[in-house]
Protein backbone atom coordinates (compact mmCIF):
# COMPACT_ATOMS: atom_id res chain seq x y z
CA UNK A 1 0.00 0.00 0.00
CA UNK A 2 2.76 2.33 0.50
CA UNK A 3 4.06 2.39 -2.50
CA UNK A 4 0.76 3.12 -4.41
CA UNK A 5 0.07 5.93 -1.81
CA UNK A 6 3.51 7.76 -2.70
CA UNK A 7 3.04 7.45 -6.62
CA UNK A 8 -0.81 8.61 -6.34
CA UNK A 9 1.03 11.68 -4.07
CA UNK A 10 3.72 12.39 -6.97
CA UNK A 11 0.86 12.14 -9.52
CA UNK A 12 -1.36 14.37 -7.97
CA UNK A 13 1.68 16.72 -7.45
CA UNK A 14 2.54 16.63 -11.05
CA UNK A 15 -1.18 17.55 -12.47
CA UNK A 16 -0.98 21.14 -10.33
CA UNK A 17 -0.59 23.75 -12.05
CA UNK A 18 1.86 26.82 -11.13
CA UNK A 19 -0.35 28.82 -10.21
CA UNK A 20 -1.79 26.26 -7.46
CA UNK A 21 1.90 25.78 -6.63
CA UNK A 22 2.51 29.07 -5.90
CA UNK A 23 -0.07 29.57 -3.66
CA UNK A 24 0.56 26.72 -1.71
CA UNK A 25 4.12 28.12 -1.51
CA UNK A 26 3.11 31.25 -0.26
CA UNK A 27 0.74 29.76 2.45
CA UNK A 28 3.74 27.56 3.59
CA UNK A 29 5.99 30.92 3.98
CA UNK A 30 3.01 33.07 6.05
CA UNK A 31 2.90 29.70 8.32
CA UNK A 32 6.34 29.97 8.98
CA UNK A 33 6.88 33.34 9.63
CA UNK A 34 3.87 33.42 11.86
CA UNK A 35 5.40 30.75 13.91
CA UNK A 36 8.54 32.62 13.96
CA UNK A 37 6.71 35.68 14.84
CA UNK A 38 4.87 34.05 17.28
CA UNK A 39 8.24 32.74 19.07
CA UNK A 40 9.83 35.92 19.60
CA UNK A 41 6.90 37.45 21.34
CA UNK A 42 6.92 34.10 23.82
CA UNK A 43 10.55 34.74 24.38
CA UNK A 44 9.62 38.70 25.00
CA UNK A 45 6.83 38.40 27.20
CA UNK A 46 8.38 37.87 30.90
CA UNK A 47 7.72 34.28 32.58
CA UNK A 48 6.05 34.87 35.74
CA UNK A 49 8.12 34.63 38.91
CA UNK A 50 9.44 31.06 39.45
CA UNK A 51 9.80 32.21 43.52
CA UNK A 52 6.79 33.63 45.80
CA UNK A 53 7.93 36.17 47.97
CA UNK A 54 6.59 36.91 51.28
CA UNK A 55 4.90 40.41 51.01
CA UNK A 56 7.75 42.39 52.87
CA UNK A 57 9.66 41.91 50.08
CA UNK A 58 7.35 43.58 47.50
CA UNK A 59 7.19 46.11 50.36
CA UNK A 60 11.17 46.88 50.34
CA UNK A 61 11.26 47.01 46.77
CA UNK A 62 13.44 50.02 45.77
CA UNK A 63 12.97 52.16 43.14
CA UNK A 64 15.02 51.87 39.82
CA UNK A 65 14.77 53.52 36.13
CA UNK A 66 15.43 50.26 33.74
CA UNK A 67 15.47 52.38 30.89
CA UNK A 68 17.20 56.10 32.04
CA UNK A 69 19.83 57.23 34.35
CA UNK A 70 23.13 54.94 33.86
CA UNK A 71 20.98 51.78 34.88
CA UNK A 72 22.86 49.14 36.78
CA UNK A 73 22.40 45.39 36.26
CA UNK A 74 20.06 43.93 38.72
CA UNK A 75 21.17 40.69 39.21
CA UNK A 76 24.22 41.72 40.19
CA UNK A 77 22.53 44.52 42.50
CA UNK A 78 20.77 41.39 43.88
CA UNK A 79 23.98 39.09 43.93
CA UNK A 80 25.76 41.61 46.33
CA UNK A 81 23.31 43.42 48.48
CA UNK A 82 20.47 39.76 49.01
CA UNK A 83 17.19 42.61 47.46
CA UNK A 84 15.22 40.09 45.63
CA UNK A 85 12.67 42.83 44.28
CA UNK A 86 12.70 45.95 42.43
CA UNK A 87 9.98 48.76 41.75
CA UNK A 88 10.54 49.49 37.72
CA UNK A 89 9.61 53.46 37.30
CA UNK A 90 8.08 55.06 35.60
CA UNK A 91 4.95 54.43 33.34
CA UNK A 92 3.21 57.36 32.18
CA UNK A 93 0.76 58.42 29.34
CA UNK A 94 1.72 59.14 25.79
CA UNK A 95 -0.45 60.47 23.03
CA UNK A 96 -3.42 59.68 24.83
CA UNK A 97 -4.48 56.89 27.30
CA UNK A 98 -1.23 54.84 26.82
CA UNK A 99 1.05 53.63 28.98
CA UNK A 100 4.61 54.23 27.90
CA UNK A 101 7.56 53.80 29.83
CA UNK A 102 10.08 56.90 30.54
CA UNK A 103 13.59 56.64 28.96
CA UNK A 104 16.83 58.45 28.18
CA UNK A 105 15.61 58.21 24.41
CA UNK A 106 11.72 59.44 24.79
CA UNK A 107 9.00 57.53 25.84
CA UNK A 108 8.52 53.83 25.16
CA UNK A 109 4.57 52.34 24.12
CA UNK A 110 4.73 49.50 26.82
CA UNK A 111 2.77 47.89 23.95
CA UNK A 112 5.77 47.99 21.69
CA UNK A 113 8.43 47.68 24.31
CA UNK A 114 10.82 44.81 23.83
CA UNK A 115 13.85 45.70 26.08
CA UNK A 116 12.04 46.05 29.76
CA UNK A 117 10.70 42.21 29.53
CA UNK A 118 14.28 40.69 28.70
CA UNK A 119 15.43 42.83 32.25
CA UNK A 120 12.37 41.85 34.07
CA UNK A 121 13.06 37.67 32.84
CA UNK A 122 16.52 37.91 34.77
CA UNK A 123 15.55 39.11 37.88
CA UNK A 124 13.04 36.52 38.18
CA UNK A 125 15.19 33.69 36.96
CA UNK A 126 17.37 34.97 39.82
CA UNK A 127 14.85 34.34 42.14
CA UNK A 128 13.31 37.66 42.41
CA UNK A 129 10.48 39.99 41.18
CA UNK A 130 9.56 43.17 40.09
CA UNK A 131 6.69 46.09 40.83
CA UNK A 132 5.87 48.68 38.31
CA UNK A 133 4.95 51.66 39.18
CA UNK A 134 2.95 54.50 37.38
CA UNK A 135 3.12 57.85 37.47
CA UNK A 136 6.45 59.67 38.84
CA UNK A 137 7.66 63.35 39.19
CA UNK A 138 7.52 63.97 34.88
CA UNK A 139 5.72 63.72 32.47
CA UNK A 140 1.68 62.75 31.59
CA UNK A 141 -0.18 60.74 34.01
CA UNK A 142 -2.67 58.46 32.70
CA UNK A 143 -5.00 59.62 35.59
CA UNK A 144 -4.80 62.94 33.44
CA UNK A 145 -5.61 61.78 30.46
CA UNK A 146 -7.70 58.49 30.61
CA UNK A 147 -10.75 60.53 31.58
CA UNK A 148 -12.62 57.72 33.32
CA UNK A 149 -11.22 55.52 36.35
CA UNK A 150 -12.50 52.48 33.82
CA UNK A 151 -10.17 53.88 31.15
CA UNK A 152 -7.52 54.48 33.63
CA UNK A 153 -7.59 50.47 34.94
CA UNK A 154 -8.09 49.16 31.12
CA UNK A 155 -4.58 50.88 30.28
CA UNK A 156 -2.89 49.67 33.41
CA UNK A 157 -4.06 46.76 32.94
CA UNK A 158 -2.41 46.09 29.83
CA UNK A 159 0.72 46.58 31.81
CA UNK A 160 -0.49 44.08 34.23
CA UNK A 161 -0.84 41.65 31.95
CA UNK A 162 2.09 41.89 29.59
CA UNK A 163 4.57 41.78 32.52
CA UNK A 164 2.61 39.15 34.34
CA UNK A 165 2.75 40.87 37.48
CA UNK A 166 1.88 40.41 40.89
CA UNK A 167 2.46 44.22 42.56
CA UNK A 168 1.92 47.39 41.11
CA UNK A 169 2.70 51.10 42.98
CA UNK A 170 1.40 54.26 42.08
CA UNK A 171 3.26 57.21 42.85
CA UNK A 172 1.05 59.92 43.15
CA UNK A 173 2.96 63.49 42.42
CA UNK A 174 2.70 66.98 40.76
CA UNK A 175 0.71 67.89 38.69
CA UNK A 176 -1.96 64.65 38.85
CA UNK A 177 -1.34 64.72 42.71
CA UNK A 178 -3.27 68.30 42.69
CA UNK A 179 -6.12 67.30 40.20
CA UNK A 180 -9.00 65.58 41.85
CA UNK A 181 -10.39 64.18 39.02
CA UNK A 182 -7.00 62.72 38.03
CA UNK A 183 -6.73 61.16 41.95
CA UNK A 184 -10.51 59.65 41.32
CA UNK A 185 -9.38 57.81 38.33
CA UNK A 186 -6.35 57.06 39.64
CA UNK A 187 -7.61 55.43 43.00
CA UNK A 188 -11.05 54.38 40.88
CA UNK A 189 -8.91 52.47 38.80
CA UNK A 190 -6.75 50.77 41.70
CA UNK A 191 -10.07 49.83 43.07
CA UNK A 192 -11.24 48.35 39.82
CA UNK A 193 -7.90 46.64 39.55
CA UNK A 194 -8.24 45.00 42.88
CA UNK A 195 -11.12 43.23 41.97
CA UNK A 196 -9.98 42.42 38.41
CA UNK A 197 -7.06 40.66 39.59
CA UNK A 198 -7.56 38.55 43.06
CA UNK A 199 -4.13 39.17 44.80
CA UNK A 200 -2.59 41.69 43.12
CA UNK A 201 -0.71 44.15 45.87
CA UNK A 202 -0.97 48.17 45.12
CA UNK A 203 0.75 50.32 46.79
CA UNK A 204 0.31 54.28 47.06
CA UNK A 205 2.69 56.45 47.26
CA UNK A 206 2.66 60.40 47.97
CA UNK A 207 4.20 63.77 48.56
CA UNK A 208 5.50 63.55 52.08
CA UNK A 209 5.56 66.81 54.41
CA UNK A 210 7.11 67.69 57.56
CA UNK A 211 3.29 67.47 59.01
CA UNK A 212 2.98 64.22 57.20
CA UNK A 213 0.86 65.42 54.30
CA UNK A 214 -0.19 68.66 53.16
CA UNK A 215 -4.13 69.35 51.85
CA UNK A 216 -3.63 67.11 48.31
CA UNK A 217 -2.83 64.29 50.63
CA UNK A 218 -5.37 64.65 52.70
CA UNK A 219 -7.52 64.73 49.46
CA UNK A 220 -6.30 61.92 48.45
CA UNK A 221 -6.80 59.71 51.73
CA UNK A 222 -10.23 61.65 51.53
CA UNK A 223 -11.23 59.96 48.16
CA UNK A 224 -9.88 56.43 49.03
CA UNK A 225 -11.99 56.74 52.27
CA UNK A 226 -15.01 57.79 49.76
CA UNK A 227 -14.95 55.25 47.19
CA UNK A 228 -14.27 52.48 50.06
CA UNK A 229 -10.94 51.37 48.63
CA UNK A 230 -8.37 50.35 50.90
CA UNK A 231 -4.24 49.87 49.58
CA UNK A 232 -1.91 47.76 50.91
CA UNK A 233 -0.08 50.74 52.10
CA UNK A 234 0.30 54.26 51.77
CA UNK A 235 4.05 55.58 51.24
CA UNK A 236 5.01 59.25 52.26
CA UNK A 237 8.19 61.01 50.17
CA UNK A 238 9.92 62.78 53.59
CA UNK A 239 12.33 64.87 51.41
CA UNK A 240 12.56 67.68 49.10
CA UNK A 241 10.38 69.82 52.18
CA UNK A 242 12.61 71.13 54.42
CA UNK A 243 13.98 67.75 55.73
CA UNK A 244 16.90 67.32 58.47
CA UNK A 245 18.00 64.19 58.46
CA UNK A 246 16.80 60.94 59.91
CA UNK A 247 15.07 62.79 63.19
CA UNK A 248 12.38 64.97 61.00
CA UNK A 249 11.80 61.73 58.93
CA UNK A 250 10.23 59.91 61.65
CA UNK A 251 8.82 62.83 62.99
CA UNK A 252 6.78 62.89 59.69
CA UNK A 253 5.91 59.26 59.87
CA UNK A 254 4.31 59.72 62.85
CA UNK A 255 2.71 63.13 62.39
CA UNK A 256 0.78 60.83 58.97
CA UNK A 257 0.12 57.88 60.85
CA UNK A 258 -2.15 60.40 63.29
CA UNK A 259 -3.56 61.64 59.83
CA UNK A 260 -4.21 57.70 59.19
CA UNK A 261 -5.77 56.92 62.01
CA UNK A 262 -8.23 60.14 62.26
CA UNK A 263 -9.17 59.89 58.30
CA UNK A 264 -9.88 56.09 58.27
CA UNK A 265 -10.90 55.19 62.00
CA UNK A 266 -7.25 53.13 62.24
CA UNK A 267 -6.07 51.79 65.89
CA UNK A 268 -3.16 52.54 66.05
CA UNK A 269 -1.69 48.97 65.20
CA UNK A 270 -3.78 49.05 61.88
CA UNK A 271 -2.47 52.26 60.70
CA UNK A 272 0.99 51.57 61.05
CA UNK A 273 0.06 48.50 59.06
CA UNK A 274 -0.65 50.67 56.68
CA UNK A 275 1.95 53.29 56.34
CA UNK A 276 5.32 53.38 54.35
CA UNK A 277 8.14 55.76 53.75
CA UNK A 278 9.99 55.70 50.54
CA UNK A 279 12.73 57.74 51.01
CA UNK A 280 15.83 59.10 48.82
CA UNK A 281 19.45 58.60 49.21
CA UNK A 282 22.25 61.45 49.49
CA UNK A 283 21.65 64.74 48.39
CA UNK A 284 18.43 65.71 47.58
CA UNK A 285 16.45 67.90 44.90
CA UNK A 286 16.05 70.83 47.36
CA UNK A 287 19.88 70.29 49.00
CA UNK A 288 18.81 67.50 51.72
CA UNK A 289 21.42 64.94 52.67
CA UNK A 290 20.18 61.69 54.15
CA UNK A 291 23.06 59.18 54.49
CA UNK A 292 23.38 55.40 55.71
CA UNK A 293 23.19 56.31 58.95
CA UNK A 294 19.76 58.09 58.65
CA UNK A 295 18.70 54.99 56.82
CA UNK A 296 19.97 52.99 59.50
CA UNK A 297 18.03 55.45 62.11
CA UNK A 298 14.80 54.87 60.20
CA UNK A 299 15.23 51.32 59.32
CA UNK A 300 15.06 50.51 63.68
CA UNK A 301 11.70 52.83 63.67
CA UNK A 302 10.16 51.02 60.85
CA UNK A 303 11.09 47.57 62.40
CA UNK A 304 10.00 48.69 65.84
CA UNK A 305 6.37 50.02 64.77
CA UNK A 306 5.90 47.26 62.29
CA UNK A 307 5.21 49.58 59.32
CA UNK A 308 4.15 48.38 55.98
CA UNK A 309 6.99 49.35 53.93
CA UNK A 310 10.33 51.05 53.60
CA UNK A 311 11.72 51.71 50.10
CA UNK A 312 14.09 54.69 47.98
CA UNK A 313 14.76 56.59 45.23
CA UNK A 314 16.71 55.32 43.90
CA UNK A 315 19.38 52.21 42.72
CA UNK A 316 20.54 54.02 40.03
CA UNK A 317 21.58 56.74 42.58
CA UNK A 318 23.04 54.09 45.00
CA UNK A 319 26.94 54.80 43.82
CA UNK A 320 29.57 57.05 45.01
CA UNK A 321 30.20 59.79 43.10
CA UNK A 322 33.72 61.07 41.77
CA UNK A 323 34.18 63.00 43.61
CA UNK A 324 32.18 61.32 46.39
CA UNK A 325 30.23 64.69 46.97
CA UNK A 326 29.76 65.51 43.76
CA UNK A 327 31.12 68.82 44.37
CA UNK A 328 27.89 69.62 46.31
CA UNK A 329 25.75 69.27 43.08
CA UNK A 330 22.70 66.45 42.58
CA UNK A 331 23.15 63.59 40.21
CA UNK A 332 20.57 60.75 38.94
CA UNK A 333 23.21 58.27 38.38
CA UNK A 334 25.20 58.91 41.68
CA UNK A 335 24.28 60.19 45.29
CA UNK A 336 26.65 63.32 46.03
CA UNK A 337 27.74 61.11 49.51
CA UNK A 338 30.32 58.30 50.65
CA UNK A 339 29.48 55.32 50.35
CA UNK A 340 30.16 51.61 48.69
CA UNK A 341 27.70 51.02 45.42
CA UNK A 342 24.82 49.52 47.21
CA UNK A 343 25.18 50.57 50.52
CA UNK A 344 21.39 52.44 50.64
CA UNK A 345 19.86 49.07 48.80
CA UNK A 346 21.68 46.55 51.84
CA UNK A 347 19.86 48.94 54.41
CA UNK A 348 16.65 48.16 52.87
CA UNK A 349 16.75 45.01 52.16
CA UNK A 350 17.36 44.60 56.48
CA UNK A 351 13.72 45.45 56.77
CA UNK A 352 12.17 42.50 54.10
CA UNK A 353 14.58 40.08 55.98
CA UNK A 354 14.01 40.97 59.32
CA UNK A 355 10.02 40.37 58.22
CA UNK A 356 10.03 37.79 55.80
CA UNK A 357 13.67 36.04 56.49
CA UNK A 358 14.18 33.47 53.28
CA UNK A 359 11.78 32.55 50.96
CA UNK A 360 10.30 29.45 49.42
CA UNK A 361 10.04 29.03 45.45
CA UNK A 362 6.27 28.33 44.81
CA UNK A 363 3.66 29.16 41.71
CA UNK A 364 3.02 32.73 41.81
CA UNK A 365 -0.19 34.52 40.88
CA UNK A 366 -1.55 34.63 37.81
CA UNK A 367 -3.03 37.95 37.23
CA UNK A 368 -6.68 37.95 35.49
CA UNK A 369 -7.06 39.51 31.66
CA UNK A 370 -9.75 41.37 31.90
CA UNK A 371 -11.17 44.65 33.70
CA UNK A 372 -14.88 44.61 35.46
CA UNK A 373 -16.93 46.87 37.22
CA UNK A 374 -15.65 49.22 40.61
CA UNK A 375 -16.83 46.77 43.70
CA UNK A 376 -15.98 47.99 47.02
CA UNK A 377 -13.32 46.24 49.38
CA UNK A 378 -13.85 44.89 52.88
CA UNK A 379 -12.58 47.57 55.82
CA UNK A 380 -9.11 46.91 57.11
CA UNK A 381 -9.94 45.52 60.44
CA UNK A 382 -12.28 42.59 60.69
CA UNK A 383 -14.34 42.36 63.93
CA UNK A 384 -14.42 38.74 65.26
CA UNK A 385 -17.68 37.28 65.76
CA UNK A 386 -18.89 34.81 68.13
CA UNK A 387 -20.00 31.81 65.65
CA UNK A 388 -16.89 30.76 63.26
CA UNK A 389 -18.40 28.04 60.82
CA UNK A 390 -15.50 26.94 58.54
CA UNK A 391 -18.25 25.41 56.27
CA UNK A 392 -17.34 26.06 53.07
CA UNK A 393 -14.38 28.15 54.07
CA UNK A 394 -10.46 26.87 51.82
CA UNK A 395 -7.66 26.02 54.46
CA UNK A 396 -4.64 29.11 54.41
CA UNK A 397 -2.14 28.23 51.35
CA UNK A 398 1.11 30.23 51.38
CA UNK A 399 0.83 30.39 47.47
CA UNK A 400 -2.22 32.18 47.79
CA UNK A 401 -2.70 36.25 48.15
CA UNK A 402 -5.51 37.59 50.41
CA UNK A 403 -7.19 40.70 50.94
CA UNK A 404 -8.08 42.08 54.36
CA UNK A 405 -11.20 40.23 55.11
CA UNK A 406 -9.96 37.35 53.61
CA UNK A 407 -11.44 34.01 55.79
CA UNK A 408 -9.27 31.00 55.76
CA UNK A 409 -9.21 27.79 58.21
CA UNK A 410 -5.14 27.07 59.38
CA UNK A 411 -4.93 24.67 62.34
CA UNK A 412 -8.77 23.69 63.45
CA UNK A 413 -9.19 27.53 63.64
CA UNK A 414 -11.09 29.80 61.18
CA UNK A 415 -8.95 32.90 60.59
CA UNK A 416 -9.42 36.61 58.84
CA UNK A 417 -7.00 39.69 56.63
CA UNK A 418 -6.93 42.67 58.61
CA UNK A 419 -5.25 43.53 55.26
CA UNK A 420 -3.67 42.27 52.10
CA UNK A 421 -1.27 39.08 52.89
CA UNK A 422 0.93 37.06 51.50
CA UNK A 423 2.26 34.28 52.60
CA UNK A 424 2.34 35.27 56.25
CA UNK A 425 1.45 32.08 58.50
CA UNK A 426 -2.05 32.24 60.59
CA UNK A 427 -0.75 32.86 64.16
CA UNK A 428 2.33 33.77 62.76
CA UNK A 429 4.70 36.60 63.90
CA UNK A 430 3.57 39.43 60.81
CA UNK A 431 0.04 39.85 63.12
CA UNK A 432 -1.70 39.74 59.82
CA UNK A 433 -4.88 37.31 60.60
CA UNK A 434 -7.77 37.50 63.20
CA UNK A 435 -8.80 34.26 64.89
CA UNK A 436 -12.34 34.30 64.43
CA UNK A 437 -12.77 30.45 66.79
CA UNK A 438 -12.31 27.11 66.49
CA UNK A 439 -13.82 24.95 63.48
Amino acid sequence: MKPFNVLRQRTFLLSLNWRTMLVIATALLVTCLAAVVATIQFQQRPAQAATALDSAWYNAAPYVMPLANHPPSLTTVMSATGVRVFTLAFIVADNGCTPAWEADSGLIDVSADTQVGPIINAVRAAGGDVVVSFGGYNGTKLGQVCGTAQATAAAEQAVINKYSLRAIDLDLEEPEYENASAINNELGAAQILQASNPGLMITITLPGTTAGTGYFGQQLLNTARSLGYTPSSYSIMPFDGGFNGASSQISALQSFHTILMNTFGWDSTTAYAHEGISSMNGRTDSGEYFYQSDFQTVLSFAKSNHLARFTFWSVNRDRQCTPPDNNGNLSATCSSVPQNDWDFTRIITQFAQAVAGTPTATSPVTPTPTVTATTSLPTPTPTPTASSSCTGVAPWSATTAYSGGSKVTYNGYLWQAKWWTYNDVPGGPAGVWIQLGPC
